[in-house]
């Protein structure tokens, strides 16, 4: 199939193929004789892998380093295990970051109802974000 009817298969746009290419996470496609790009079924199974591994949060150096064990010959899946489960504690870690966060927001909404806008300073900028009270 021609690149076109490739990205339709995958619904990316064809510019997206050429960048997986490019990041050599698609192998070279051969040349027809118009010098058109030729792909086969394969892959549309290695861009659906790509984007499913992009929606469970792997950048595209996780994905290649990926498809770099499988294209070698070795079963990737203990990689795969140890990248989803860094990405499971970085997840966690920033839910942790924002439950603090929201107590934090939380309080400067309560600071800023209890604020008389009016007896904001200058010096202040805004008395709502200001360190003293």
């Amino acid at each position: 199939m021609l690149i076109g009817e490739l990205a339709e298969a995958v619904h990316l746009p064809s510019q997206t193929i050429r960048f997986y290419e490019r990041r050599g996470l698609l192998p070279k496609p051969s040349r027809g004789a118009n010098g058109y790009r030729v792909y086969d079924e394969s892959t549309i199974t290695r861009v659906r892998f790509i984007r499913a591994a992009q929606a469970a949060g792997l950048t595209l150096v996780e994905v290649g380093s990926i498809v770099d064990l499988r294209d070698h010959g070795y079963v990737p899946c203990t990689h795969v295990s140890h990248l989803i489960d860094g990405k499971l504690a970085d997840v966690r870690r920033r839910k942790a970051e924002l439950a603090v966060l929201e107590t934090e927001l939380g309080q400067l909404l309560d600071r800023a109802r209890r604020l008389d806008p009016a007896d904001c300073s200058d010096a202040d900028i805004c008395h709502i974000l200001s360190a003293s009270t």
